[in-house]
């Protein structure tokens, strides 16, 4: 695929908030431009991590100057512990240090950690400055970056402080998911696939036809980006706060958010993407138990899941694991949680997602306490 390939544009469509998010190799180095116009007049502060400034920080640099957009810059160790109240306070007093305006505008250049804890700045900031997003993972490019939900960690659950404050603009570059390591794009993969999981099962078919393709960076890689922005986007325009039928985007993730907690975020032990695919095939599994979905669903969806390289496991997490009643207190901790009644995504089959709330903990403890012993 060449530069000259066209843009691929996603619109999330939110009335006088409606965005673009642009996909396609090589956008970086134009980043400048397409901010000049989508958000003109604006000074930048870009936030990223210091893995991702020493890969591809000096290109949005130089794109920025070339656009003549004045900026200044902001980094963060990188990592998932990095979304943590000490690092938000610092970057909320930087960015008032500089004093940048309310119709200024937070860029960042990174992963999910990166775009979740700038979006919270951007938002609180001036009570809510202009905010740009140049996802540099699968994992963000298809899911975190699109939504405007935003946050930080507590020692009580993942993402339990923060706010929905919707980007300006999103991009895209997939040639920047050259420079990511197998276990990073693996990791972003499960969540492509979560969207033909939730309610398209021709796009999970077409995935465990096109995964090697995908991987390797040809067209099916800005394909399987759009189709997940388009399938995001729809949902978010459907239910920007959550309300309803976006909490489908959850498929996996209370089981995985839980896992996470479980190993305190260590990233060596398991990473978020690595999590929601664990967290996938117990949500299939649990809803086989439940006699909502077929056994042989569950075990496709692992099968899929094993051969792009994901551990579908909680035994092939490394290190020991808490007991049982940690992870049911990490579960009863989930954002879902509707007066003290837990919820979860559960499946009637592949691409069946729904919503149960009030699931009973005795056999979910049941559930539990049997995957912990496998």
């Amino acid at each position: 695929m060449t530069q000259e390939t066209a843009i691929k544009t996603v619109t999330v469509d939110l009335g006088d908030r409606t965005y673009p998010i642009l996909i396609r190799r090589n956008l970086l180095e134009t980043t400048g431009a397409l901010i000049a116009a989508q958000v003109p007049g604006s000074r930048v502060v870009i936030i990223t991590d210091e893995t991702v400034a020493d890969l591809h920080l000096g290109t949005l640099q130089t794109s920025l100057r070339a656009a003549a957009i004045e900026y200044d810059t902001l980094t963060v160790p990188a990592g998932e512990k990095t979304k943590r109240f000490e690092i938000f306070e610092r970057l909320v007093d930087d960015i008032l240090a500089l004093r940048l305006e309310r119709g200024d505008a937070v860029l960042a250049l990174g992963g999910g950690v990166v775009g979740d804890l700038s979006g919270f700045v951007s938002g609180v900031v001036r009570r809510g400055m202009k905010f740009i997003q140049v996802p540099t993972t699968l994992l963000s490019q298809v899911d975190s970056s699109v939504g405007g939900k935003t946050g930080i960690n507590s020692r009580h659950g993942k993402n339990l402080i923060g706010v929905f404050h919707q980007p300006s603009l999103v991009v895209a570059d997939t040639a920047i998911l050259d420079t990511l390591s197998d276990r990073e794009f693996r990791a972003g993969y499960a969540e492509v696939a979560k969207y033909g999981l939730i309610n398209d099962a021709p796009f999970f078919t077409w995935l465990e036809d096109n995964h090697s393709a995908i991987f390797a960076g040809g067209e099916e890689r800005d394909e399987a980006v759009a189709h997940s922005c388009r399938a995001k986007a729809a949902v978010v325009a459907a239910d920007e706060r959550e309300a309803g039928q976006r909490a489908l985007l959850n498929l996996g993730h209370t089981f995985g958010h839980a896992l996470e907690g479980a190993v305190a975020y260590d990233s060596a032990r398991l990473v978020h993407g690595e999590g929601v695919s664990i967290g996938m095939v117990m949500a299939f599994e649990f809803s086989a138990r439940l006699n909502l979905c077929a056994p042989e669903d569950a075990v496709r969806v692992e099968n899929h899941l094993k051969t792009v390289g994901l551990p579908t496991r909680i035994s092939q997490i490394p290190g020991q694991l808490p007991p049982l009643e940690t992870f049911m207190d990490l579960i009863a901790q989930d954002k879902k949680v509707s007066r003290g009644q837990l919820t979860f995504i559960l499946a009637r089959g592949i691409g069946q997602s729904f919503q149960e709330k009030a699931v009973d903990p005795a056999p979910l403890r049941d559930f539990l306490e049997e995957q912990l012993a496998q």
